[in-house]
């Protein structure tokens, strides 16, 4: 089976666009600044975006506040050719725990995370099927630590159920070379936020074995 080329898929729908002199909208959710620099740059050129800010899975909201705080700044300190709006979900951790409940042990990049980029993918597509965009898309696959398939077949299983245009529009490559410029640590902090709370539950569960252990050890040698 050949993979689809999603770089020529998009510019055939830029193409289509200029020579109907249409600007479509686009509902972009967006995991950080830093991935989604590129992505505004580039599409700004051809959609209308607005970027939507929903990352309940980040643990704390000091450091949903940060990023946030810093998506905000690139919206306002980029020159583009069309005004980009932004929408804020809020912070709701609880969402992410519902969704993670049952995979708590479950590896970085493996069923927990499919369930998130799920919960991401799905609001977004909700919001831009209820606000009447063009198409949504996600940074998510930007990342190279993120699981671009994945997230492919998500969207495209979204697409189906609200009729609304999904696409996976940028070369991996591309987009994260783009990024050079930005701090790369911004990026991994995203990702060690993500799972910190259930490193957390984990050095907690070894405490308290270990405390455990210690209390029967010095019983027996009393």
């Amino acid at each position: 089976m050949n993979k689809i080329n999603y770089q020529k898929e998009l510019d055939k729908i830029i193409e289509q666009n200029v020579r109907e002199d249409r600007v479509p909208s686009l509902l972009l959710h967006s995991c950080c600044a830093p991935c989604s620099s590129y992505t505004i740059e580039y599409l700004s050129q051809y959609f209308k975006i607005t970027v939507l800010y929903y990352n309940p899975n980040i643990s704390l909201k000091s450091e949903y506040e940060k990023r946030k705080s810093e998506q905000l700044r690139l919206i306002d300190e980029m020159k583009t050719k069309y005004p980009v709006s932004f929408i804020d979900c809020d912070y709701d951790y609880d969402e992410f725990l519902n969704i993670a409940k049952g995979y708590e042990a479950c590896k970085e990049g493996g069923e927990r995370c499919f369930r998130c980029y799920r919960l991401r993918l799905e609001r977004t597509s909700i919001l831009a099927k209820n606000n009447a965009f063009d198409f949504f898309c996600t940074t998510l696959s930007i990342s190279p630590l993120k699981n671009s398939q994945k997230i492919n077949e998500i969207g495209f299983e979204l697409e189906k159920k609200y009729g609304i245009g999904c696409r996976q529009i940028l070369r991996k490559k591309r987009a994260t070379s783009a990024q050079l410029c930005f701090p790369r640590n911004i990026i991994f902090i995203a990702k060690i936020f993500a799972a910190v709370h259930f490193l957390r539950r984990k050095v907690l569960k070894i405490k308290s074995e270990l405390i455990i252990i210690n209390t029967l050890i010095n019983d027996f040698l009393e």
